[in-house]
């Protein structure tokens, strides 16, 4: 098991806890802002399960009909958790509408606080660990987990003012209140995974100056390489792809041509083992 789907497993064991731990006790203590708090974390635990299975896909190597390889798996895996986020969230709003008005009773609050911990320590963990590992699947888990620590939140502020219904009667509605913005949480970080994973299916362009930076410096350093006329780096799920055009002396022979961009090429995948894509252009290149 990799590092990323070892992660997705403390995720998706946490998220199960989670997610039963809040929808017993959000029923037992009459709180549907917990119930729905705990649809959150189940859309957590969905989240986990896609997230492994895109991993894996998108770890496979390339073949005769994938000559790039899966990469956009990861892509395609990000989307469908957002799809379904999405319609967990419209259906949190719509039940939070419809539903009758309850005071929830007092004990929710320590366990929505309870659970706002273990959550902000997890997002925190998934988020940092989806960096590291230079991984989309678990950036987006981890941002999708701390709105559950928002909306863990929420429900907390809601048990405490459906208390003071009994000052103003507007307080009463409280858990009504919270179960839609729980929602609409939801439904935002549905939003933002599915914009973020379509511009990266799309062929995002890395923009990172100080990459560029030491990928420059590679191509120069080989003898006959007279300067980096363009230089494009995507990023393709786990995996990176390199378009460049060099300038070469025009009086190379072609076998010695050959020879430089397959060293060149070599030389890439050492310094970094996610590049599996080069496509180097050679432009003749006249000395003044």
């Amino acid at each position: 098991m990799d590092k990323v789907n070892k992660t997705m497993l403390i995720s998706l064991m946490t998220n199960i806890f989670l997610a039963v731990f809040k929808i017993v006790f959000g029923i037992l203590g009459s709180s549907g802002a917990l119930i729905a708090d705990g649809i959150h974390s189940l859309s957590d635990m969905i989240t986990d399960i896609f997230a492994g299975i895109g991993n894996i896909i998108s770890k496979k190597p390339a073949d005769y009909e994938h000559p790039f390889g899966h990469g956009n798996a990861e892509y395609l895996t990000c989307l469908v958790i957002g799809i379904i986020i999405a319609i967990m969230g419209i259906n949190v709003i719509n039940e939070g509408i419809s539903k009758g008005i309850t005071i929830p009773s007092v004990y929710v609050s320590l366990i929505s606080l309870t659970t706002i911990i273990i959550k902000l320590f997890l997002s925190k963990y998934i988020i940092k660990k989806g960096k590291e590992l230079d991984s989309n699947i678990l950036i987006s888990s981890g941002k999708e987990s701390f709105t559950d620590v928002i909306s863990s939140l929420i429900v907390f502020i809601s048990v405490l003012l459906s208390k003071l219904s009994n000052i103003n009667e507007l307080f009463k509605y409280s858990d009504k209140i919270a179960m839609i913005i729980v929602g609409i949480l939801i439904i935002k970080i549905a939003f933002e995974i599915l914009r973020d994973n379509l511009s990266n299916l799309l062929g995002k362009r890395i923009n990172d100056h100080d990459y560029e930076k030491q990928i420059d410096n590679i191509i120069l350093n080989h003898k006959g390489i007279e300067k980096v006329d363009s230089l494009i780096i995507v990023k393709f799920g786990s995996f990176k792809k390199i378009d460049c055009e060099v300038s070469m002396d025009e009086n190379m022979k072609l076998k010695k041509v050959h020879q430089t961009i397959d060293h060149i090429e070599k030389e890439l995948k050492i310094k970094d083992d996610t590049i599996s894509n080069i496509i180097i252009h050679v432009n003749p290149y006249k000395s003044v």
